[in-house]
């Protein structure tokens, strides 16, 4: 079976839910770092644009947005599953909001002066201010709630997710985990690493048995590989899952198209259309390194564009 090529870091929130997922599903994977912040030539050459981290490899596809990335593993792995019947649906609607509202409470929150010290501690003031202006270009034009506003957000927030255990079930949703439960673990997680701020939590007790169930699922099995080593897969094996535009969703195959993100980090990825239906977009594009990829988004949360 091709290998998993994970290209996240360290402190990235939506990269320890993945990783967590790969400790669930009992998975083995590349580990190759990327950059914090822009410019990351690296990851350009295999994405064309999209910036956000992580993003997942198998091959010459590159699979953006962790939505997808659960799909995905969930059709290579499919147990223990993500998305198990008796959720019915369940798991993806409290998943997209806790990849979104909860997500942004907790960003807010943590990052106030005190949790943003501890997060940092011991980086020099010129990579705090390149890390400021990098996510103010990701987020131009988005409003981020007051330290104060996501506070109170996430004291009620904790409230509802301490509701859904009082009756002793230990994941969210029952008494297995499920992709629910990855989505809300990556915010308890980046709030517990700012121990100044992380205090807010105190009063979750179910939930801090939950988080310790969670991570006890540990990353699976991890091997060190790097962007080079990455890009010259890409350039070698080239794209292997099969593509194909459905017809009646209003682009046609070989369509010049522009994808971007819908909320933040907006770079397009251009390229030619080469995969369409109801849940996913995939753009063929060639890169003088990478050689050919196709690009794959899921089609919730993003513009596609002819050009």
């Amino acid at each position: 079976m091709t290998e998993l090529i994970l290209h996240h870091y360290a402190g990235s929130p939506f990269s320890q839910k993945m990783r967590l997922i790969l400790g669930y599903k009992g998975l083995a994977w590349q580990s190759v770092t990327v950059p914090v912040i822009c410019p990351k030539p690296d990851v350009l050459a295999l994405t064309g644009g999209y910036r956000r981290t992580p993003f997942l490899q198998i091959a010459g596809d590159i699979y953006c947005d962790t939505a997808l990335m659960c799909e995905l593993i969930e059709a290579r792995q499919a147990t223990p599953s993500l998305f198990p019947p008796q959720s019915a649906g369940a798991e993806r609607l409290l998943a997209q909001w806790a990849d979104k509202s909860l997500f942004l409470a907790a960003v807010s929150y943590t990052l106030q002066p005190a949790g943003a010290a501890a997060i940092f501690a011991g980086a020099p003031p010129e990579f705090m201010a390149a890390f400021a202006a990098d996510r103010a270009a990701m987020t131009a034009g988005n409003v981020r709630p007051s330290s104060l506003d996501a506070a109170a957000e996430l004291q009620s927030y904790g409230a509802w997710l301490e509701a859904m255990l009082s009756d002793g079930r230990p994941f969210l949703l029952g008494t297995a985990a499920t992709l629910a439960d990855f989505a809300v673990a990556q915010s308890v997680w980046f709030v517990r690493l700012a121990p100044p701020v992380a205090g807010i939590l105190a009063p979750l007790q179910r939930l801090k048995a939950w988080f310790e169930r969670m991570a006890a699922f540990g990353h699976g099995q991890r091997s060190k590989s790097d962007s080079l080593a990455a890009i010259e897969v890409a350039r070698k094996l080239g794209p292997q899952e099969p593509v194909s535009v459905q017809a009646g969703l209003g682009f046609e195959p070989g369509d010049k198209v522009l994808v971007s993100a819908s909320d933040y980090a907006r770079d397009p990825v251009c390229g030619e259309l080469v995969g369409l239906s109801q849940g996913r977009i995939s753009v063929r594009r060639v890169d003088e390194r990478a050689g050919l990829v196709h690009v794959h988004f899921p089609r919730i949360g993003y513009a596609l564009r002819k050009t």
